[in-house]
């Protein structure tokens, strides 16, 4: 497998099936705003709401390959062996991508276990060896990453859009934000040592900084 981070924004993704590892595709899509096609005759009480709320579109119907139509990724997620096959056999001649559940070899692509602080996703997979194991992993890192994570993410973003407004990318920049993301930072923003983070950011680049604290926790939770 080759590891990747795709921008599905806006781009439709079919999700054959209507049960819970259904529901969790689904989640996943609408989460990094891919939109949502479901095909399945039943669906999930929450799957249903989103249907109702219009949040993704449901063929409340069987299998039909047509409904792949104009598809950028497909996901199998049914308990019928032969509609999964189905599925991947269609969207194989279709030229489209298809995931599989249960069934690695027949994956084009994983979806690894997420963690999310903001706009900073931390991915990880183990090639569809052993989900398990990446659960495992991903909540050991789930209580070692904070918040604060997803606040250095949109400062650095915003640091970073603010410095190369004044000069182009370049060598001396990628040596500012190495100095600017010193190990500390971390701790002062969890700490909402929001001083000591204006501080260091001014000695780093010499001059005053603009940011708002509070917009920075709201938006990035």
């Amino acid at each position: 497998m080759y590891p990747l981070a795709l921008n599905i924004g806006q781009r439709l993704c079919v999700v054959v099936g209507g049960g819970r590892v259904a529901e969790r595709k689904v989640r996943g899509i609408l989460a990094a705003g891919g939109l949502v096609r479901l095909i399945s005759p039943t669906a999930t009480p929450d799957l249903t709401a989103l249907a109702d709320r219009h949040a993704i579109e449901w063929a409340c119907k069987p299998y039909d390959q047509e409904e792949l139509n104009g598809a950028f990724l497909v996901f199998a997620a049914t308990n019928n062996p032969e509609v999964q096959r189905a599925v991947h056999r269609d969207a194989r001649a279709a030229g489209l991508l298809v995931n599989v559940a249960d069934a690695p070899e027949l994956c084009d692509f994983q979806v690894p276990a997420t963690i999310r602080r903001g706009d900073l996703a931390i991915s990880v997979a183990t090639g569809g060896k052993s989900p398990a194991v990446a659960a495992m992993v991903k909540r050991r890192l789930d209580r070692f990453l904070g918040e604060e994570y997803g606040w250095l993410t949109a400062l650095a973003a915003l640091l970073r859009e603010q410095i190369l407004a004044e000069e182009p990318d370049s060598e001396r920049t990628r040596e500012l934000f190495q100095q600017l993301l010193h190990d500390d930072i971390v701790d002062w923003l969890r700490d909402r040592q929001w001083d000591d983070v204006r501080r260091h950011a001014e000695q780093v680049l010499g001059r005053p900084i603009s940011f708002d604290p509070e917009s920075l926790t709201k938006e990035n939770p």
